[in-house]
């Protein structure tokens, strides 16, 4: 409760546009090669509460709100990981395992189209069949590339055609993909101790180049193109490695001290050499210039898995899919975590990605859909 000098003023919150309009479009699937479909985005709806102090400015939290857009063709559980916002065309690609499609969702049109052909396989995991398939995704020169779980394959999709290349199977599973840029490589996270590396100068065409192992399983992802670092967790031995993304040699190891659960997601913020590093309830800020030294540490509740970080803003976000909550943060030239803004989400909604106008997309597998939320800038 505020003291005597403090008082709370609630209003409520304009969620902001979405590609400079006032709402989004009602949003529709778009005609084939999509199939056709009509979506009518339920909105949760809540206010910004700003507490103000006699003496020096407190903190303003804004209370985001989302609109829930379900995934076309799926119903829950949807399996959805890694996300990826694609810049260029404004565009989030939502690898969907249980359909075996990747939903491309243009956010100006407020559209969806659906990349099919992924194929899935039915597996036993904890006493219940699910179904794996494409899983993970990321954005490279002119094509997206996807990790599919199912055949332990990593396929290249044309952005201007949305028809995927031929794919290339991997000796083992599938987890993240990235695209490193400066090398022109597609790197994978596996289970199975390794990094695999491919070679992507033919972006159409994927070339196994080498494996990287590591003394653990590789869990989340990070590149610093500046400085041509890869940064990576060991989940099980509960460690961050920071790699040389040409020479591929491991070039230190830090501690991050996320405990018996182990590490999870990772961002990075080049100019200030901060590396984020999710915990599976909260989150580290290491000083990469200084061996990985903790500079900071912000809560975010339970259930956290990948993280997203735009540089521009300074602005870190969080989702955890325990606590259904999504945490904004800004980042100071400390390292220090300050919460900007949070909403409450659903139970498993989690991996947030945002855009160039920092509206918020989070993947809700229970539900089959993805949650929008307006920026929190």
């Amino acid at each position: 409760m505020l003291n005597s000098r403090r008082r709370a003023i609630v209003a409520a919150l304009v969620v902001p546009c979405f590609a400079c309009a006032a709402e989004p479009a009602a949003v529709a699937v778009a005609p084939k090669p999509a199939p056709s479909h009509s979506i009518a985005p339920a909105v949760v709806t809540a206010a910004a509460v700003v507490a103000v102090d006699a003496g020096p400015p407190a903190a303003v939290i804004a209370q985001l709100s989302a609109k829930s857009v379900p995934l076309p063709g799926a119903t829950g559980p949807a399996f959805l990981d890694y996300v990826a916002y694609e810049r260029a065309a404004s565009r989030v690609w939502i690898p969907v395992g249980s359909t075996g499609s990747v939903d491309v969702f243009d956010i100006a049109g407020g559209t969806f189209t659906r990349v099919d052909g992924f194929k899935t396989a039915e597996r036993e995991v904890g006493g219940r069949k699910r179904t794996f398939g494409p899983s993970a995704a990321s954005v490279g020169d002119g094509f997206v590339y996807v990790g599919n779980r199912a055949t332990s394959e990593v396929c290249p999709v044309d952005v201007k055609t949305l028809k995927p290349a031929r794919c290339l199977k991997l000796p083992v599973a599938t987890d993240g993909v990235v695209y490193v840029a400066s090398t022109k490589e597609v790197w994978v996270t596996t289970g199975a101790n390794a990094l695999v590396v491919l070679d992507a100068s033919k972006p159409d065409t994927l070339q196994s180049k080498l494996v990287i192992k590591v003394n653990g399983a590789p869990e989340g992802y990070a590149v610093d193109e500046t400085h041509g670092l890869f940064f990576t967790n060991l989940e099980d031995a509960n460690l961050t490695l920071t790699i040389d993304a040409r020479t591929h040699k491991v070039k230190s190891t830090w501690s991050p001290g996320c405990g018996s659960d182990g590490p999870r997601g990772l961002a990075v913020d080049v100019a200030r050499s901060f590396v984020f590093v999710a915990c599976t309830d909260h989150v580290q800020v290491l000083d990469a210039a200084h061996d990985g030294a903790l500079l900071g540490k912000l809560d975010t509740g339970a259930g956290v898995d990948n993280i997203d970080y735009v540089e521009a803003t300074q602005l870190l976000y969080i989702a955890a899919g325990k606590a259904a909550r999504l945490t904004v943060a800004r980042a100071d030239d400390k390292g220090q975590l300050s919460v900007t803004a949070t909403a409450a989400t659903f139970e498993g909604a989690r991996n947030p990605v945002a855009d160039a106008n920092g509206n918020v997309y989070l993947a809700d597998s229970i539900g089959a859909r993805l949650l929008v939320f307006g920026s929190a800038k």
